[in-house]
């Protein structure tokens, strides 16, 4: 999906510079919705759906496969394959200049940046008429917001949004608890004695097409 095309990066790129790791598995697991390759489970779980989509990306990849097995979004942030997918996510952006030490964290002009296709793509007044793309890219940048207007009943169901009035400002909750975007998990450690993802270690997408509906 090509939704990060006019901002030159993935939309799961795009929503780990604004929102950390948890962004980045919220988009993932929307992408993975949208072609439909995940559906909800028990006790707000996701699992895999079908066979894999034809030209899935590396990231997503990851994600569809730690699915085998039903796992909550809060479980994919910490399962050390999407860790480590992660890692390999960020190699990219820090040679950009978009993330920069300590720990990783986005660089002030990578915030400015992130600000800029926000305000360049405000939050959608309605569902209608946007492309999978379109949806991607306005979780990737307005996170819990864009769930509850584009994907509610898949957001409710799976734990990607809580329940109750929203939050202010732009959030990705998973469910329990909230993950602001700027408190992300970049210090975190990754572990490497797992193998690799199983999607080779390079950062892709896939072009923008039909998928599942809401």
């Amino acid at each position: 999906m090509d939704g990060g095309a006019e901002t030159g990066w993935e939309p799961h790129q795009v929503a780990l510079l604004g929102g950390g790791p948890p962004a980045a598995v919220t988009v993932a697991l929307v992408a993975l919705h949208l072609l439909g390759a995940v559906e909800s489970g028990p006790r707000r779980t996701l699992c895999a759906a079908g066979p894999e989509p034809d030209g899935l990306g590396p990231f997503e990849g990851t994600v569809l496969d730690c699915l085998h097995e039903p796992l909550t979004a809060r479980e994919l942030v910490r399962h050390p394959d999407v860790r480590l997918a992660l890692a390999l996510t960020r190699i990219p952006l820090a040679e950009a200049g978009l993330l920069g030490h300590p720990w990783l964290r986005p660089t002030r002009g990578a915030r400015r940046r992130v600000a800029f296709w926000r305000e360049r793509h405000p939050l959608p007044a309605a569902r209608h008429g946007l492309t999978d793309g379109d949806t991607l890219l306005a979780v990737a940048l307005h996170g819990d917001a864009a769930l509850r207007l584009l994907l509610p009943r898949f957001a409710l169901r799976t734990g990607l949004v809580a329940p109750g009035a929203p939050a202010e400002g732009v959030r990705f909750s998973l469910g329990r608890g909230r993950f602001p975007r700027w408190r992300d998990a970049y210090g975190d450690s990754v572990s490497g004695d797992r193998g690799g993802t199983g999607h080779g270690d390079q950062v892709g997408g896939r072009g923008s097409g039909g998928g599942g509906s809401d």
